[in-house]
């Protein structure tokens, strides 16, 4: 199917050893190519709004990254500043700890103080490789009251994101928020396969990969239809 991707991609960069340099590289790729956001480390957020000042991709930025643990101050404190800094995109990994135990009130007040403080895109990671059916159902439910814009499936670190998990969010938000499918796409078959589901963002590292599978296709195609038939 002929899907333009660009604009479903987050490019991300969140590899510990990242340095400037990558992030600008990032930044350039993002403005050339109209993919939707940037997501790189807190650190590098005033970097990349000035890189990508008055340009279309957004600057998205991860809170509580990668383990959802620590305390509600310092999430919200973490994301406040990188609002200040530029972020316009925050993807916050929600305390699976609080989920697994039934403190859905501490949950739905934590995401909820950053939603309403920060008043940006928030993303809630959910780690589904880590929760069962039920445990996807209520933190859907609790982040969606929360005041989120979209689910996020992973954070790549436990697992990649699933055909299976993409159409239960689809399911379960019904239309009312985005769906980020992110964590082990690295193809471009993957990822169509995802945006059928129902992701209405990709995350990824391998953006430019999946252009480039994107253009091999594209060519096997016009090649195939471009060769002759024996008529009989």
């Amino acid at each position: 199917m002929d899907i333009d991707i660009a604009p479903y991609l987050d490019h991300s960069l969140l590899a510990p050893i990242a340095t400037e340099k990558h992030v600008e590289q990032w930044c350039a790729e993002a403005d050339r190519f109209g993919f939707a956001s940037v997501c790189i480390s807190p650190c590098y957020v005033r970097l990349a709004a000035e890189l990508l000042h008055k340009k279309s991709p957004k600057v998205c930025t991860v809170i509580g990254f990668p383990m959802g643990a620590t305390t509600s101050a310092v999430k919200l404190y973490e994301a406040r500043e990188a609002v200040e800094n530029g972020a316009t995109e925050l993807d916050v990994v929600i305390n699976l700890a609080w989920l697994k135990m039934g403190n859905t009130e501490a949950l739905h007040r934590e995401i909820a103080e950053i939603c309403e403080e920060t008043n940006v895109t928030v993303k809630a990671i959910l780690e589904t490789n880590l929760l069962m059916p039920e445990e996807k159902r209520i933190a859907t439910d609790v982040c969606l009251d929360a005041g989120v814009r979209f689910l996020k499936t992973c954070t790549g670190w436990n697992g990649g994101a699933t055909v299976e998990d993409v159409k239960l969010l689809k399911e379960l938000t019904k239309g009312r928020v985005g769906i980020k499918a992110s964590g082990g796409i690295r193809t471009y078959e993957g990822a169509i396969k995802l945006i059928l589901a129902g992701a209405t963002r990709l995350g990824t590292s391998y953006s430019m990969e999946l252009l480039r599978q994107r253009d091999r296709s594209a060519e096997e195609a016009k090649s195939d239809r471009a060769e002759p038939t024996s008529e009989v």
